[in-house]
């Protein structure tokens, strides 16, 4: 094998394994992946112009769409809080469940997946349910979210790499690209979470062991989230580059039901910076699809795998173990029935 392939494996190894395993690491991932981005592109001889270009631009638009949305949610906090009862008394528990989940997963494609997961955030602390029985809306919420913050380029990291990484030929890849090419995957997921959460919802107050907020954000807060942001999508823009020559000799060669499979391990690692490492325009549309489904299904099923997951469980201090009894089951049932509906249904090329 050729000595770049082998530093390349290498390099993935890394990225993927280290964030796991070593918590300061996590903790500063942004500043991590940055410097492996610098490394793989250099492996692979990836620099030029329009690269360094790109890297800078292309994160702009999710990182202002993070920054504003941040600054009105700080403003609305507040009247979020005091009406969540109000508007809990009109519709019943249930509705209101059933309207937070879906809701949250549509926006998320516009506010961001971090916002919406802040704003999920501040409404749990409210609720006033049995601890198990919010647990399990945040987790149904946190999926949702995941699909739907993947419909536009803004919604969260993994879609602003796909579309960056797509935006050449063949596929020309606009703002609505990933909308038009999986929408009709995502939004029948986004609602049929939103009904498991209505059906599995108490309606009964819980008196012990609710879930709250750790604290409350600030303006500080706000613009550090944001740098973050900003320095995390440009590490994988440099990782997407870096990692070209496996997604053209290996990846591009898998059949598409593998792609599917493999992402399963977007479980414990964070699916945009497998997108980062998988997807290209080498690919064709159909493993495209089965790659960014898999990636989205299987990232909810453990906190690591998405951010609505880490920002919401880190926040209302939701356990692993808690998380996982009920995401792994539920996410193993949509990832087989997306599967077969991969399969199954004629697959439409909406360009």
């Amino acid at each position: 094998m050729n000595i770049i392939y082998i530093e390349l494996f290498s390099i993935l190894a890394i990225v993927l394994l280290l964030p796991f395993l070593i918590k300061k690491i996590e903790e500063e991932i942004e500043v991590f992946l940055f410097i492996m981005g610098i490394i793989a592109a250099s492996i692979s001889s990836q620099w030029n112009v329009y690269l360094v270009k790109e890297a800078f631009i292309e994160p702009i638009k999710i990182t202002l769409a993070v920054l504003f949305a941040g600054l009105v949610f700080n403003l609305l906090q507040k009247p979020i809080a005091d009406n969540i009862n109000k508007i809990t008394k009109i519709v019943g528990m249930k509705w209101f469940v059933f309207i937070v989940i879906v809701v949250l997963g549509f926006v998320s494609s516009i506010i961001t997946a971090i916002i919406a997961s802040l704003v999920l955030v501040e409404i749990i602390s409210y609720l006033k349910l049995d601890r198990d029985s919010e647990i399990r809306i945040v987790v149904l919420t946190c999926f949702s979210i995941g699909l739907g913050a993947a419909l536009t380029p803004i919604g969260e990291p993994l879609s602003t790499i796909v579309i960056a990484k797509l935006k050449g030929n063949p596929y020309q890849a606009d703002f609505f690209f990933l909308a038009r090419q999986i929408g009709y995957y995502l939004v029948p997921g986004i609602v049929t979470f939103g009904f498991i959460g209505m059906k599995l919802t108490n309606q009964h107050a819980g008196n012990r062991r609710r879930l709250h907020e750790d604290r409350k954000e600030n303006i500080r807060d706000i613009f550090k989230r944001t740098g973050k942001v900003y320095l995390f999508v440009m590490a994988l823009m440099f990782l997407g580059a870096g990692f070209k020559p496996l997604i053209d000799v290996f990846v591009s060669k898998l059949p598409y039901k593998g792609l599917y499979w493999i992402n399963i391990i977007s479980a414990l690692l964070d699916n945009a910076t497998l997108a980062a490492a998988e997807i290209g325009p080498g690919l064709s549309i159909i493993q495209i699809k089965a790659a960014i489904l898999g990636l989205l299904i299987s990232g909810g099923m453990l906190i690591p795998g998405n951010i609505p997951n880490i920002i919401s469980a880190n926040k209302l201090k939701i356990k692993s173990s808690e998380w996982a009894r009920f995401a792994i089951p539920l996410g193993l049932i949509f990832m087989v029935v997306y599967f077969f509906i991969l399969v199954l249904i004629p697959i439409q090329n909406v360009i």
